[in-house]
């Protein structure tokens, strides 16, 4: 894991923990990503080398990989475990709570969307529904659980 640097959009001290897949510069959030990525030139060396830069998707400019940085990595979660959150009929009836609908539609459309999340926490329904998605990717260990 890499050490922290300094973010070169804000020069928020050792918050850095993002980086940019075209000029390698160290950013802290998704507002300094974006910040950057409008004054963002690619790197010589790839153009020198003959690489074409990687294709853009296309729902916008930049991928969600290209903003999660290797030591993010591990906070993924593979596709199989996601396709569990669809199967749930917990979360299923969680959903069809019209405030827990709007909560979520408001952190979808938000710019702050980390200060948003952090305030939702707060929110009981918030927090059962993130309690419930969680438990589902990650299962709880059953290593201290005595058997039946």
């Amino acid at each position: 894991m890499r050490a922290p640097v300094p973010c070169a959009e804000c020069g928020a001290r050792g918050a850095a923990r993002y980086r940019c897949p075209r000029c390698g510069i160290a950013y802290c959030s998704v507002p300094c990503c974006r910040t950057h990525r409008e004054r963002c030139t690619p790197e010589p060396r790839r153009e020198a080398a003959g690489q074409d830069p990687p294709a853009a998707p296309s729902h916008g400019p930049w991928s969600l990989e290209d903003i999660l940085g290797e030591e993010d990595e591990q906070d993924r979660v593979p596709l199989q475990k996601l396709k569990l959150l669809g199967e749930s009929e917990e979360l299923r009836d969680l959903l069809l709570n019209p405030h827990l609908r709007q909560l979520l539609l408001a952190l979808d459309r938000a710019q702050d969307k980390s200060s948003l999340m952090r305030r939702m926490m707060q929110e009981p329904l918030f927090v059962e529904f993130a309690d419930c998605c969680l438990g589902i990717v990650e299962p709880p260990e059953k290593e201290n659980v005595l058997p039946e």
